[in-house]
């Protein structure tokens, strides 16, 4: 089944699209609309970079050329790296808290109030909300499940990306 898959990266790609659209959908959708919660600087990240992810999949998935795949594609992976970075490290922050657990800005008022370069560094250094777990799934945390989903995506794609024939000829959609 795995190679049947492969053999299709314009599917896998836009599976991956979906899949980003769906868990877009359920953080906007349920967690911060139904129940409630707000996101932190470090979700809004992950946030951004899985919107990222998802854009550049659907791009691959409507090209139809094997060197548009691994442009998108690697754009994706390391898109996705960077989203898997900063779940692992919101997870980290809430496996180890702060001693002093501070409400810090939002991060929107970090880029209003701060230059870019002293907004990044705060955003990966964490506040007292970023570390806080405020819902979960079957024992992990958003930041937990958004790593898994990160790492996931990775993978998928670069199983792709390395079935790829070398020459320019053209595989089925």
């Amino acid at each position: 089944m795995l190679h049947s898959l492969l053999a299709h990266p314009r599917r896998v790609f836009g599976a991956i699209a979906v899949v980003c659209a769906a868990m877009l959908a359920f953080g906007i959708l349920y967690l911060q609309n139904v129940v409630g919660l707000e996101p932190c600087p470090m979700c809004i990240v992950q946030r951004y970079a899985l919107i990222v992810v998802g854009v550049f999949c659907a791009l691959a998935a409507l090209s139809a050329k094997p060197g548009a795949w691994r442009l998108w594609g690697l754009l994706a992976v390391g898109t996705a790296a960077f989203g898997a970075f900063t779940a692992a490290r919101q997870s980290w922050l809430q496996w180890n808290p702060p001693e002093f657990a501070t409400c810090g800005r939002d991060l929107y008022g970090m880029i209003e109030s701060f230059p870019l370069q002293r907004v990044i560094p705060m955003i990966f250094k964490g506040s007292g909300d970023c570390s806080a777990v405020d819902w979960t799934l079957l024992g992990g945390t958003i930041a937990n499940w958004s790593f898994v989903s990160f790492a996931g995506f990775i993978a998928a794609i670069l199983a792709v990306l390395l079935k790829l024939p070398r020459e320019a000829g053209r595989l089925p959609a």
